[in-house]
Parts: C-alpha cells; structure tokens; sequence
C-alpha cells in the first residue's frame, strides 16, 4: 500500500526542487572523491597540513551526501546513487593524473564555487515553493562551501 505524500508542496514543486537537490546531491559526491583523492595523493612540504584538512573536508562532505539525498527521499523523489547517475549530473570536472598541491587548493575552489552555484539554483525554486525544509538543508550549504573557499584560497595567496 502506498500513501500520497502530502507536506504541502505540490508534485511539480516536489519534483522541481528533487531535481535541483539531485544535482546537488552529484556536485556534492563528486567533490567528496575529488577532495578523498587529493587526501590520498598530496605532496609537498604541506603534506601534513593538507592531508590532515582534506580529511576533515571529505569526512564533512560525506554527512552533507547522506543529508541531501535524505532530503530528496522524503520529498517522495528517488535519489541518484550509481556513479553513471551522480557523473551524468555533477558540474564538477574530474581530475585525472598527479597534480602539484597548489594544483590541487585551486582545484578545489573551484570545484567548492561550483557547488555554490548548484546551490543557489536550487535554494530560489526551494524558496518559491516555500519548501523550508530545503532552503534551510541548502543555506546551511552554501555557508560550508562559500567558507571552504575562501579558506583554501588564502592559501593561494602570496
């Protein structure tokens, strides 16, 4: 038995903000492996500092993936969940083969920037369903992202 789900967001509302939570969700995820990959391979005379942050960043990133995805589940939307699914969404570019640290801090921010973008889309269609819920799971995003970028910035400048 299956009951219509009934929060006080209409279906198209539902689906729309599903949607731009899914993308989100793929940004989200594949910043994690990004950053879990840069923890792993980092090099340099930081590689302490840097390992020791990246692991803070992706332990952070793998509660925010559960949050997200739980989110679209009581939206009543299907969350995507293969890696075909979350690559044919993300925004994000893949990093392949060794890059300096420094290559690594500026592809990180922008990989955090692009997250904020996704973000923001979403957050006005979760505002303009009054859908607070989202709005709330997703400002609380946008503050950890545009906070990690700037933080890993500053460590690009001289």
């Amino acid at each position: 038995m299956s009951h219509k789900i009934n929060i006080g967001i209409d279906e198209k509302s539902r689906e729309e903000i599903g949607e731009g939570l899914s993308r989100l969700l793929a940004d989200t995820y594949t910043l994690y492996l990004q950053t879990h990959n840069f923890h792993w391979n980092v090099t340099g005379p930081f590689f302490q500092q840097l390992h020791v942050l990246f692991e803070e960043h992706y332990t952070e990133l793998a509660v925010a993936v559960d949050d997200i995805a739980e989110r679209i589940r009581a939206l009543g939307i299907l969350a995507p969940g293969t890696y075909k699914e979350l690559a044919e969404l993300t925004s994000i570019e893949e990093v392949e083969g060794n890059i300096s640290a420094e290559e690594m801090i500026g592809r990180l921010v922008d990989s955090h920037e692009t997250v904020v973008r996704t973000a923001r889309k979403v957050l006005q269609t979760a505002q303009e369903a009054e859908d607070e819920s989202s709005a709330s799971l997703v400002g609380d995003r946008l503050v950890v992202h545009e906070k990690t970028a700037w933080m890993l910035r500053s460590h690009l400048q001289n």
